[in-house]
C-alpha cells in the first residue's frame, strides 16, 4: 500500500488544494493531509484541520485522512508510514522554494520521495494569502474555496 502525505498550512484550504489532494487520492492508496501548526495563521490549527476534513468529506475522498502536526514534515511522514510527499506547483517561484525543500527533505529522509503535481490551469492564481485578502475586503470567494470555507472567512472578518 502506497501512502502519500500532502503537508501545508492550508490557511484556508482552497479549490487549488482540493484539486491537488483529489488527484493524489487517485494516484496513491492512501493520502494524509497534514495541516502544519502555525502561530501566524488566520485560522487555528484545529480550525484549518476541520475545514480541510469537511472539504474532503464533501468531496467523497474516502482514502484521505486529515491530521495536524508540529515539527518536521519528514518526521511526521515516517511516523505515518508515508512513501511520498505530495506538493503542488503553480509557478516558477513555487519551484524554487520547493526545490530547496525537496533537497533538504531528501537529506533528512532519503526513503521519502517528493512528488509534484502541477496546479490545474483554473486554479493557477489561487493562494491562501490571496483568498484571505479578498475575503478581508468583502469580495465574494465562494467559487474559489470548498463549501464552508467562505462562511468561516466571513465569520473571521465580520468585526474587522
Amino acid at each position: 500500500m502506497t501512502v502519500a502525505m500532502y503537508p501545508g498550512r492550508f490557511d484556508p484550504v482552497t479549490n487549488g488544494h482540493m484539486d491537488i489532494v483529489t488527484r493524489a487520492a487517485e494516484i496513491f492508496d492512501r493520502v494524509i493531509v497534514a495541516v502544519a501548526d502555525s502561530r501566524s495563521a488566520l485560522f487555528s490549527t484545529d480550525e484549518r484541520q476541520q475545514l480541510f476534513a469537511d472539504a474532503v468529506e464533501h468531496a467523497g475522498l474516502h482514502n484521505v485522512r486529515v491530521i495536524s502536526f508540529a515539527g518536521l514534515t519528514v518526521d511526521v511522514a515516517r511516523e505515518n508510514g508515508v512513501h511520498a510527499l505530495v506538493r503542488g506547483l503553480r509557478a516558477i517561484t513555487d519551484f524554487s522554494a520547493e526545490f530547496d525543500m525537496a533537497l533538504m527533505n531528501r537529506k533528512m529522509a532519503p526513503d521519502v520521495e517528493s512528488v509534484y503535481l502541477m496546479t490545474a490551469l483554473e486554479h493557477l492564481f489561487i493562494s491562501g494569502s490571496r483568498i484571505r485578502e479578498l475575503a478581508g475586503l468583502g469580495h465574494p470567494i465562494d467559487d474559489l474555496v470548498p463549501p464552508g470555507v467562505a462562511e468561516a472567512l466571513a465569520e473571521k472578518f465580520k468585526n474587522r
